[in-house]
């Protein structure tokens, strides 16, 4: 009898561990990085480019032999341009799947309401291109690869003065954290330059289709150049619209811009067109080329800023994980607050400061059909976002 309960209480133990040993979390074996973007919805473009851009960061790590040996596990979520959506993703990938770090391959709308979920949770989150100030105000474990509203839109504000030679620009904008932030940097910055906007016309997203209004008033106003800030999807609205009133004030626009489906559906009224953002397709070093052969080959299209910018936003996760040497979520921030002249995809980042890249804004121009180098603001003035 002493026997068989013996035997029964070994085959229990058995059971017992081998059921611990299911229930491990899987970071035991793989580290788990989190991601959300809208990969459905009304810009599932830009979503699509950012996952497919993040697994291709993710195979390449992986191919390499991983961070510390183990090999990274990517948890995937879709927050279809959604912050309600993207606030219970948060908690999922604090609570559920235990990442590590987070990367955010979405907007402004459901970064900035994250933000302070993953602070609050200690997680690291680095944020791809959304350009709203809450997104690192929430915490020291928040950081932003893309550049802050008011710092792309000031860069591109000296740029307009400064090389398109702008007198009396004109502003047309969405009504969203995006839109405002970024023109107001870029208002802010041209006035300071001497160079005061004569009109901004604000139109709502999603839904406003037609910019026939909007393009006529700022046409009236009779202004030596146009800021644009949108995404991709009503940008070619813009200009194809533009061109049925015969407008051929010259457009500089941001990032919103910078999509092979915004040349596509403008069906030719995107030549001429310059962006500020921060891909640079003639940059000669083989990180940048190589991303721009790798992600064609593998799916068939040009890759974008958006897809660029969270590439390096997992990229530099996944660097930091490595130089801390650990998967423990405050030595990861110890080292994402420690990175210096960092070679990222989407420039060299100088350092973080609270949170912010500080690195060179790039100037691209439609030219048949394709993205091409314009030109680059590289003054620390302005590239080196506000401490606040």
């Amino acid at each position: 009898m002493k026997r068989n309960l013996a035997e029964r209480l070994a085959v229990l133990l058995t059971f017992v561990g081998v059921a611990v040993w299911l229930a491990t979390p899987a970071t035991a074996q793989t580290i788990k990085i989190g991601f959300f973007a809208p990969i459905t919805g009304p810009v599932a473009a830009d979503g699509a480019s950012a996952k497919q851009s993040v697994e291709l960061a993710m195979k390449e790590v992986n191919a390499a032999g991983g961070i510390m040996g183990k090999m990274v596990d990517l948890v995937v979520y879709d927050d279809r341009l959604n912050p309600q959506e993207s606030v219970a993703i948060a908690n999922k990938l604090i609570e559920k799947d235990q990442v590590v770090g987070v990367v955010s391959g979405s907007y402004s709308g459901p970064t900035r309401v994250t933000a302070p979920i993953f602070a609050k949770a200690g997680v690291p989150m680095v944020a791809g291109y959304a350009v709203h100030p809450d997104v690192t105000k929430a915490g020291n474990s928040n950081f932003r690869n893309g550049f802050l509203g008011e710092v792309e839109g000031g860069a591109a504000g000296e740029y307009a003065v400064k090389v398109l030679k702008s007198k009396k620009p004109a502003i047309i904008n969405m009504d969203n954290d995006f839109g405002r932030e970024i023109s107001a940097g870029f208002a802010k910055r041209t006035q300071k330059l001497g160079s005061k906007p004569i009109i901004q016309e604000v139109y709502k997203y999603p839904g406003e289709k037609d910019f026939r209004p909007f393009l006529t008033r700022i046409k009236q106003a009779n202004p030596d150049l146009i800021f644009a800030a949108g995404y991709y999807d009503v940008a070619a609205l813009m200009t194809l619209q533009a061109k049925e009133l015969g407008i051929k004030t010259p457009i500089l626009a941001e990032e919103g811009f910078d999509s092979p489906k915004f040349i596509e559906l403008a069906r030719g009224t995107a030549e001429g067109v310059i962006i500020a953002t921060n891909l640079d397709r003639d940059d000669p070093r083989p990180l940048v080329q190589n991303f721009l052969k790798n992600y064609k080959q593998a799916y068939k299209i040009d890759p974008d800023m958006v897809g660029a910018s969270s590439f390096d936003a997992f990229m530099i996760l996944v660097n930091a994980v490595g130089r801390a040497g650990s998967t423990n979520r405050p030595d990861v921030i110890k080292a994402l607050l420690e990175t210096k002249d960092y070679n990222g995809l989407t420039g060299k980042i100088s350092k973080f400061v609270k949170g912010e890249v500080v690195k060179p804004v790039q100037f691209q121009i439609v030219k048949k059909g394709q993205f091409r180098r314009h030109g680059v603001i590289t003054d620390p003035v302005v590239i080196t976002p506000p401490v606040r």
